[in-house]
């Protein structure tokens, strides 16, 4: 199993679409067997599922997704735990204890980031743990 975090400065980044990087985790047996940190090189929404894709990746964690995002994670076959904010390696061991708290709805149907809106915030139509948007 390969687990994908959206990533920026240890924790988890709450914009699918724009993160830069994301931290890889190798498990096996239900442990962490090795991580490595990927930058995404300027890939947005859609196409970085098919990064992860090409990564092996199985499994995400992330703040905020639109439906275009999780539509292509769909198709690529990777599962989504959407909605989830704070340390990124402490997400991975909730998902591995069977005790992460992600938001199955997790959606965000806007891309106006004007008007002092920060993704991560709960206005504008996003929802989930910590809000966020695609």
């Amino acid at each position: 199993m390969k687990i994908a975090v959206t990533y920026e400065n240890g924790n988890v980044f709450q914009h699918f679409g724009h993160t830069e990087q994301f931290k890889l985790f190798d498990i096996e047996n239900g442990k962490v067997i090795g991580t490595e940190i990927v930058d995404t090189n300027g890939s947005g929404h859609g196409a970085l599922a098919g990064l992860l894709s090409d990564l092996n990746v199985d499994t995400l964690i992330c703040g905020g997704i639109g439906g275009g995002a999780q539509t292509a994670l769909s198709e690529e076959g990777i599962r989504l735990y959407g909605g989830v904010s704070g340390n990124a390696d402490e997400a991975v061991n909730s998902l591995l204890a069977g005790t992460l708290e992600y938001d199955a709805e997790v959606r965000c149907d806007h891309h106006d980031h004007s008007e002092g809106h920060v993704c991560g915030e709960n206005k504008h139509g996003c929802s989930g743990n910590g809000g966020g948007c695609q």
